[in-house]
């Protein structure tokens, strides 16, 4: 039989779904590095999670019998893909089955850092509020603003068909558009320097690390808002602390972050950002569909053929 890894728990679904192809392991609370390591000899899967860093050493210590790497995401920033293609591994991920999860809390973001819903939240939490007031937390409407869209495939596809809903226009840059975007493309700094909210839906790389930086803030409108439900490093923290202080744009809502766990202190003390803890995908339905196409494409390796979603190049 084959032995099977699940770094994390996950819906019994998928756990069913891997158990015809060999033994499962499931790490209940999660491993951290020297667990990991300890764990993965002789193993012929693993399913992985967004913070699990697979590199050449995690590999080498799984040995010749490991045939693939299921991450149950739709980035792979945390695999080394190069590595693991050199050893014969195959690496997959979960693209499309969190599209709309992710798209939604996109929409969330952008309501409740224009609404101020954070900030009105913890002024009740503080026993601070005095009653209703005229200009108190006067927040901005999304009607009539148009919404710069960074990176053009399925998520920020998703999120730019919803905005008609809001009566918000949507616009895109991305460097390769896909064909038959049905959008306005823009260049980088066009979208930057025109958009009412930016966000963010590209793959982190070694391109799109700090991306949005001094230079890129300070293109942006002073009324602008920037919301980051991508990867962390994709923004660089300190220029956008120091952005949200000096008041160069009207705010930012976080959903990940450049040193996950850690949030930086200085976005901490602002009350102009938004910090929530990487929900981006975090439905039930989202959470399982994620899950079960990480097992079914551990299953499909182990029966000897190809994976659904393999990742491209791998």
């Amino acid at each position: 039989m084959h032995r099977i890894l699940v770094t994390r728990r996950v819906p019994f679904s998928a756990v069913a779904l891997l158990r015809p192809a060999g033994t499962v392991e499931i790490a209940e609370g999660g491993l951290d590095r020297t667990a990991l390591l300890a764990r993965v000899a002789g193993l012929d899967a693993l399913v992985s999670v967004v913070t699990d860093r697979i590199d050449a050493t995690v590999l080498d210590s799984a040995g010749a019998s490991l045939k693939v790497v299921a991450n149950i995401a739709v980035g792979y920033d945390n695999i080394d893909v190069p590595a693991a293609r050199s050893r014969g591994v195959i690496v997959t991920n979960t693209p499309d089955v969190l599209t709309n999860a992710v798209a939604e809390f996109t929409w969330a973001l952008m309501l409740a850092l224009t609404r101020r819903l954070g900030e009105g939240e913890r002024v009740i939490r503080r026993g601070e509020w005095k009653g209703w007031a005229f200009d108190f937390l006067v927040g901005s409407e999304l009607r009539g603003k148009q919404l710069g869209i960074i990176g053009a495939g399925r998520i920020g596809q998703a999120v730019a068909a919803r905005a008609a809903a809001f009566g918000v226009r949507p616009v895109f840059f991305d460097v390769s558009p896909p064909a038959g975007l049905d959008g306005v493309s823009l260049s980088l700094d066009e979208v930057l320097r025109t958009s009412d909210i930016v966000s963010l839906h590209v793959p982190l790389l070694p391109e799109t690390r700090h991306l949005i930086d001094r230079k890129a803030l300070t293109r942006m409108k002073r009324s602008a808002y920037l919301i980051n439900t991508a990867r962390g490093p994709i923004v660089d923290e300190a220029a956008l602390a120091w952005a949200l202080e000096e008041r160069l744009i009207a705010g930012a809502a976080l959903d990940v972050y450049e040193y996950e766990p850690q949030v930086s202190a200085e976005l901490l003390r602002l009350e102009n950002v938004l910090l929530v803890p990487h929900l981006g995908s975090a439905t039930s339905e989202t959470r399982t569909a994620m899950a079960e196409l990480a097992a079914r494409n551990v299953a499909a390796v182990l029966a000897g053929q190809p994976p659904l979603t393999p990742i491209p190049n791998s």
